[in-house]
């Protein structure tokens, strides 16, 4: 490898253009012996000679003009490279790639792309909804910079920063005896019909919990994998679910009640990275955004029911 420093390069390039050591140094502001023996050093380094010097003049060799032209490239890319990093450090430029599962996806992201690109529009969001597993395996290998969901503690290679917490609700038709209550135990669940999720989900596990903590029985009358599925079965009054809150995102156009439970269950929302790897600015400054938006994205209310709102489109999961 060759001991090429930028410092030299410049030199030379600033003799090439001028035709003068004199003016050269005048040029970049330092002293014409120090500016001489940099391109000493370069030609040596090159083991070449780039000027013919003579007491009136400075012309480039053949190999120096040949040498000219590759340099003055080099360094322009250089530059272009500095700047593109640099606007990179003050977020002015880049991409960042997140995933998250369907629910939170289309509750929480969204609001999170919209804010932070007002404020850093150069930076590109690009968002993929997957599976808890898939997003892990995702962000392990680096294809995406970031993953918001629920996730197992003490995964091997991953980084978690928690974000928020999220409580599990029971969601039912308007008529049922359970709607519109500041409240409802976890007691009072038993031997209703339930709709849930199948157990390859983690909220799946969480309502096992639940019901399990209450020493009632959970015997599923429909069990789906999709939350939208779950959400219209609960609308057409053919069972009672229990949900996190971000559930409440998905119903929007269904008529549904929904009361926070008691005891309280909570799952985390956490962002997960790969360790071992930093955090580019741009992620870095994506993720006040996320946390902001997780934290204002749940409803004020603690019951409420949803007004029937024209279909679109709904949540997945």
């Amino acid at each position: 490898m060759m001991n090429i420093t930028i410092r030299q390069i410049n030199a030379f390039l600033q003799v090439a253009a001028l035709g003068s050591f004199t003016r050269a140094a005048e040029q970049l502001h330092t002293m014409q012996p120090a500016l001489s023996q940099q391109v000493r050093d370069l030609e040596a380094e090159l083991g070449i000679r780039l000027f013919d010097r003579t007491t009136r003049r400075v012309e480039l060799t053949e190999a120096g003009a040949e040498f000219r032209t590759i340099a003055a490239k080099a360094i322009e890319e250089l530059d272009i490279a500095a700047r593109n990093a640099q606007g990179l450090a003050e977020r002015k430029r880049g991409r960042v790639i997140v995933a998250a599962p369907p629910l939170l996806a289309a509750a929480v992201v969204p609001k999170a792309i919209v804010d932070f690109q007002e404020k850093y529009p150069g930076i590109t969001v690009r968002l993929i909804d997957a599976r808890s597993d898939q997003i892990v395996e995702m962000v392990r290998s680096g294809q995406v910079d970031c993953g918001v969901g629920t996730f197992h503690a003490g995964e091997e290679g991953i980084t978690s920063t928690l974000l928020a917490r999220d409580n599990l609700m029971v969601f039912c038709a308007p008529n049922h005896a359970l709607a519109k209550r500041k409240s409802v135990h976890w007691k009072e669940l038993e031997g209703l019909p339930l709709v849930t999720l199948t157990r390859d989900s983690g909220i799946r596990i969480l309502v096992e919990v639940g019901f399990e903590a209450a020493h009632i029985k959970l015997v599923p009358a429909y069990e789906v994998t999709w939350i939208t599925t779950a959400l219209a079965l609960v609308e057409a009054g053919l069972g009672i679910g229990v949900f996190p809150t971000y559930a409440w995102s998905g119903a929007q156009s269904l008529d549904i009640s929904g009361s926070p439970l008691e005891p309280a269950i909570a799952r985390d929302i956490t962002l997960i990275t790969r360790s071992g790897r930093e955090v580019a600015p741009a992620t870095q400054a994506f993720v006040r955004f996320l946390r902001k938006s997780t934290s204002g994205s749940r409803p004020d209310k603690q019951t409420a029911k949803l007004p029937r709102r024209a279909k679109g489109n709904r949540m997945n999961r």
